[in-house]
């Protein structure tokens, strides 16, 4: 399966021309979703029933582990891309997952788990960086919001359904080791598609940044100088860069703390994988529809509103106490998260030169997943000093007011396009 060339033996962009490929990479990061969704559901009852651990902040150190690990991993995926190529990062972060499900289906300590997850979130950095990289590459500016919003539902659709499964299982045959024999799946047909089928998309992006103008194409700036530019003197990429770090930081508390929620209110394991999956198939499913939707009406509002409405999730479920209101507050979260997530990634691509797009994208999915960490931290710590509300409610105020500094200082990036 090759990407499409024209009778000159240069790249096509686009979805259409180059569409055997593409979905080719929709699939690999379905696979590489479900590697995250395998723990979803159950790695915190797993932390309380066979670890015997109590405290908030320990159960959810696991995620402080993969998220650091990840978003180090997405800036040198970045870079490393933008040096060597894309297909050598992407069989690289399979090869890194291939022990994560043996370690946690045998751990015999809580240690063994956080190094499971130290590799899991290396190995994400690898193989989602690149995935969304080689798709940008493919479909070049004209549909990049809907090539985003392909992407980012295949890899959070995943998620749910792994998140589902693996619920299911631990509910029927235990919490080990069973759920994880799925991630041995995972990781021979991620490793299998990506060595055998996929290919290099280098080429697409230097194809486009000649098209874009020699100028441009030849502005090159040093890595020091577009960590800054992303992170701080930009308006546009370091707002960009905080909204997905605050994105990713109520994502890190869904994460390690509505399991534990739920379970504090009676919840079975089989309703908590289904509450565990519902976030993220709402989030998954609906990113085909917004990544399209901020091509036509750009991608600024999409990001403030979408923030504000996860901040109003994460309330519904602070005030919710049974199954009903729980799964509400899972969809209006998982609405909201549709209307960022590919919107964030097809602006990055917006406001920067393809020649050093990946980079950029590196130094942005650092700050995002940097996100887990602090979410999981900070989720934690409060919710050890003043209960699993209180830790709900101030991280739906901090997404509030990310959403705010979205409205006041972000231009839409669409029109630079």
């Amino acid at each position: 399966m090759s990407a499409s060339k024209n009778q000159v033996g240069r790249p096509e962009l686009g979805l259409r021309a180059n569409l055997a490929q593409f979905s080719l990479l929709v699939i690999v990061n379905a696979f590489v979703g479900a590697m995250v969704g395998m723990e979803r559901s159950i790695l915190p009852a797993i932390a309380e029933q066979d670890f015997s651990l109590a405290a908030k902040t320990a159960i959810l150190s696991f995620i402080v582990v993969f998220g650091i690990s990840k978003a180090i991993t997405n800036y040198v995926a970045g870079h490393l891309s933008d040096v060597y190529g894309r297909k050598v990062i992407l069989v690289a972060g399979w090869l890194v997952a291939v022990p994560v499900p043996f370690m946690l289906m045998w751990a015999p300590s809580w240690s063994w788990i956080l190094v499971a997850n130290l590799l899991l979130g290396v190995s994400q950095g690898f193989t989602w960086s690149t995935t969304v990289i080689m798709k940008i590459d493919l479909a070049g500016p004209e549909r990049r919001g809907l090539a985003m919003g392909l992407n980012e539902f295949a890899g959070y659709f995943a998620v749910a359904v792994a998140a589902l499964a693996t619920g299911y299982v631990a509910s029927v045959w235990g919490l080990r080791p069973e759920p994880f024999y799925l991630g041995v799946g995972f990781v021979v047909i991620g490793l299998f598609l990506s060595v055998l089928l996929v290919r290099e998309t280098r080429q697409h992006a230097d194809h486009e940044a000649g098209l874009a103008g020699d100028a441009q194409a030849q502005e090159l700036p040093g890595k020091r100088d577009v960590f800054l530019r992303t992170s701080f003197r930009d308006r546009n990429l370091s707002s960009i860069s905080q909204a997905g770090l605050v994105n990713n930081l109520n994502d890190g508390m869904a994460w390690g703390l509505f399991p534990l929620v739920y379970a504090a209110a009676g919840m079975s394991l089989k309703q908590i994988g289904w509450l565990a999956a519902i976030y993220p198939a709402v989030w998954g499913l609906g990113q085909l529809y917004t990544g399209a939707l901020s091509d036509r009406i750009g991608r600024k509002g999409l990001i403030a509103s979408g923030m504000w409405l996860q901040a109003f999730g994460i309330a519904v479920l602070a005030l919710s106490s049974h199954f009903p209101g729980f799964a509400a507050g899972a969809v209006t979260l998982g609405a909201g998260t549709a209307m960022v997530y590919p919107t964030l990634l097809a602006a990055i691509g917006d406001s920067v030169s393809p020649s050093w797009r990946a980079s950029a994208v590196g130094v942005y999915r650092l700050w995002r997943d940097l996100g887990y960490a602090v979410g999981a931290v900070l989720a934690g710590l409060v919710a050890d000093l003043a209960g699993l509300s209180a830790s709900l409610w101030l991280i739906a105020a901090l997404t509030f007011l990310s959403g705010v500094v979205v409205r006041v200082r972000m231009k839409d990036s669409a029109t630079l396009r």
